[in-house]
């Protein structure tokens, strides 16, 4: 298999990750080039999807890439452009739909549970940590996978890029608030091997951009 790259583009191929308990992919889906990903635990073939975007043919496919079942579909944050296949990727697949407590209510679906700061999910026999980052919306979430191997794969939607947080600009959102979430939840905790998977475009890795906290905030996005 090709070594894992995390560039996908919209209609393009997969990209798969091989971890020993879990696989984990990646496709781009929509006008928006919105990334989604689907956790597989390599031991019982549980999956969940994060983030059911767009095009639910193409998830559906991509469901399907993996072990075919689907146990679950996360959901980072409200902004339409992540949830336009939820609601069909829910009727198609019965799966639970999960999303932060504090989005849930501006959903097309009503998740069948609500995440809190702390939470878990069980995929499996993987566990992955739900990481509340406020600012971008009231409910974003990222999950974490410490990987026993020693590097911590984190799913952070649009809060955190390459280069950078999510966009802060509209009424409602607090840059404030988020860099403060993204930096005692998330570059206080992990170390510079975490390996950052975000809601549009490429990966990087929190090492590459801890050196440039001090620009983000002196900016102000």
């Amino acid at each position: 298999m090709p070594s894992y790259a995390g560039h996908v583009t919209p209609g393009g191929p997969s990209a798969v990750r091989e971890l020993d308990a879990m696989t984990i992919r990646k496709c781009s889906v929509g006008p928006f080039d919105n990334n989604a990903y689907l956790l597989t635990c390599r031991a019982t073939g549980q999956q969940v999807l994060v983030d059911a975007a767009n095009d639910a043919q193409r998830l559906q496919a991509f469901v399907s890439e993996g072990s075919g079942r689907l146990d679950g579909i996360v959901t980072t944050h409200r902004h339409p452009d992540h949830v336009v296949a939820l609601a069909e990727m829910a009727r198609w697949s019965g799966a639970p739909t999960l999303a932060g407590s504090p989005d849930a209510d501006a959903l097309p679906v009503e998740p069948s549970n609500r995440l809190d700061h702390g939470d878990q999910i069980q995929v499996g026999e993987i566990t992955l940590d739900v990481i509340l980052l406020r600012g971008h919306t009231e409910g974003g979430i990222a999950l974490a996978y410490p990987d026993p191997a020693g590097v911590t794969h984190l799913i952070t939607g649009d809060s955190l890029f390459p280069g950078g947080v999510g966009n802060t600009k509209q009424p409602g959102q607090s840059f404030e608030q988020l860099y403060t979430d993204v930096v005692e939840r998330i570059f206080d905790v992990y170390d510079d091997h975490t390996w950052l998977y975000p809601g549009h475009g490429d990966d990087t890795v929190l090492g590459r951009e801890r050196p440039h906290l001090g620009e983000w905030r002196a900016r102000g996005w």
